[in-house]
C-alpha cells in the first residue's frame, strides 16, 4: 500500500490548453443559456495506460486550478495546490495512475470565465459572462475527456467544489466513472453556507472600484476581494485550530486601546486577504461561488437527492473531517445512507481533526493511506473483471 510521501513528486510540467464547444457545437448550460467556444487548461501526470484504465480526474476547490501537482519552473517557490498527494509512490501513485486535473469553466486561470474575452465583443464578459453551475463544470470536463480519447475513469476525487464534482460525474455519467472519492463536500449547500457566499459577494461588489464588473484595465476591487476571502477563511477553519494558530496575541506598542494594534488572527487574515487579490479575479470569486450554491445534486430529479443517487453505479468512499463545519459529516451521513439503502457500494471514513474544512489541503497525512487503498483496491477489481485473451 502506498502513503503519503515527501519525496520525489512530478517535476517540471506544463499547462496544455484545448478550446471546446466552437460554434455550432456551443455547449448548453444548465441556466438556458449556450456558451462557445470555451478554452480550458489542464495537467497531467503520469502515463496513460494502453488500455486507458488508469485515470484519475482530480478536481479542484473555489479558488485552485489546473496546477496540482510539481513546478512550472525550476525557481517555482511553491508546487501545485495538491503535490503531496500526487507522484510517484504518493497516494496518488503517478507510476500507477494517469492524471488529469482541468481549470473549471468560470475561473480565472486559464479556462473561460468572466475575464475572458468575449469573441463576439473583443472585450472581456465581465457581468455579461452567463452563470455557471457545478453541474455546467462537469459537462466541460467530460467533453475534454471525450477530447482525450479517454471513455472511462478509474476514480474521480475532490475536496469542497471539487467533492461536488465527483458526485455530479457519479450521478451524470454513471457509465463513465469506476469510482468516486468526494472529500470535505456536500450534496447540496445550506443556508449557512449560501448566506457566507452572500456577504462574500457583496463586499465585492461594494467596492467602488468594481464598476458593475466592468473593472479590466483598470484598479480592481482589491479591497472587496481581500474582504471576501478573509470572510473566506474564517469558514475553512475551526475554533480550535484558530486558539492553537492565533490565540488572543496581539501586536502593537499602543497594546489593545488602539485600531493600529493587530490580533495576529486580524494580521493573518489581512495578509491572506491582499495576498489572494494578487492572484485571482473578483468577478471569477462572484461566480463560482454563486455555482457553489446553485448546487443541489438532487436538482432535476422529481424524487431529489435519492433519485440522483440512484443513478450512481460507482464504488464511492466519502472522506470528511470532525471539525468541518462548513460542510459538516452529517452531511455525507445523509448521502452515505441513501446509498446503502439503494444497496451501492459506499464508505464513509470520517477522520478526526480540528484544523476545519480546509483539513483535506494540510493534513495529508490524516488521510492519505485512505485514498491510496482505495485506488488500488479498485485499480485491481478493473482489471481483474477484464477478460483474458
Amino acid at each position: 500500500m502506498t502513503s503519503l510521501s515527501t519525496q520525489g513528486g512530478v517535476g517540471l510540467v506544463s499547462p496544455q490548453r484545448v478550446a471546446l464547444c466552437e460554434p455550432p457545437h456551443e455547449l448548453y448550460l444548465q441556466s438556458g443559456r449556450i456558451l462557445g467556444p470555451i478554452d480550458v487548461t489542464y495537467e497531467t501526470y503520469g502515463t496513460l495506460s494502453p488500455q486507458k484504465d488508469n485515470v484519475v480526474l482530480v478536481c479542484h476547490a473555489l479558488s485552485g486550478d489546473a496546477h496540482a501537482a510539481g513546478y512550472h519552473a525550476p525557481d517555482d517557490r511553491k508546487p501545485g495546490w495538491w503535490d503531496p498527494m500526487i507522484g510517484p509512490g504518493r497516494a496518488i501513485d503517478t507510476d500507477r495512475y494517469f492524471v488529469i486535473c482541468s481549470n473549471v469553466l468560470g475561473s480565472c486561470k486559464g479556462t473561460t470565465g468572466p475575464a475572458s474575452v468575449n469573441p463576439r465583443t473583443g472585450r472581456p464578459w465581465g457581468m455579461s459572462f452567463p452563470i455557471v453551475t457545478v453541474r455546467d463544470m462537469v459537462r466541460v470536463q467530460a467533453l475534454l475527456l471525450d477530447r482525450l480519447g479517454i471513455p472511462r475513469i478509474l476514480c474521480v476525487i475532490g475536496g469542497s467544489m471539487g467533492g461536488m464534482q465527483a458526485l455530479e460525474w457519479a450521478v451524470r455519467f454513471p457509465d463513465r466513472v469506476h469510482s468516486a472519492v468526494p472529500i470535505s463536500t456536500t450534496g447540496a449547500s445550506s443556508p449557512m453556507s449560501i448566506g457566507f457566499n452572500k456577504i462574500c459577494r457583496r463586499a465585492i461588489m461594494s467596492d467602488p472600484n468594481w464598476r458593475g464588473g466592468d473593472y479590466y484595465g483598470q484598479e480592481p476591487p482589491r479591497d472587496g476581494l481581500a474582504i471576501a476571502r478573509m470572510i473566506g477563511h474564517l469558514t475553512f477553519m475551526s475554533e480550535a485550530s484558530m486558539w492553537r494558530k492565533f490565540g488572543r496575541r496581539i501586536s502593537g506598542r499602543e497594546g489593545i486601546f488602539a485600531f493600529t494594534a493587530q490580533y495576529d488572527v486580524e494580521r493573518y487574515l489581512h495578509y491572506n486577504g491582499y495576498k489572494f487579490t494578487e492572484r485571482f479575479d473578483a468577478n471569477s470569486y462572484l461566480y463560482l461561488t454563486k455555482a457553489l450554491d446553485i448546487f443541489d445534486l438532487g436538482d432535476g430529479f422529481p424524487g431529489g437527492m435519492e433519485e440522483a443517487l440512484a443513478q450512481v453505479r460507482a464504488r464511492i468512499r466519502f472522506i470528511t473531517f470532525t471539525s468541518d463545519w462548513l460542510y459538516p459529516p452529517e452531511d455525507t451521513d445523509r448521502m452515505e445512507g441513501i446509498l446503502r439503502r439503494l444497496g451501492k457500494r459506499v464508505e464513509h471514513i470520517r477522520v478526526e481533526s480540528d484544523y476545519g474544512h480546509d483539513a483535506f489541503l494540510v493534513e495529508y497525512d490524516l488521510y492519505a493511506h485512505h485514498v491510496s487503498a482505495f485506488l488500488e483496491e479498485v485499480q485491481a477489481e478493473v482489471r481483474a473483471a477484464v477478460p483474458g485473451p
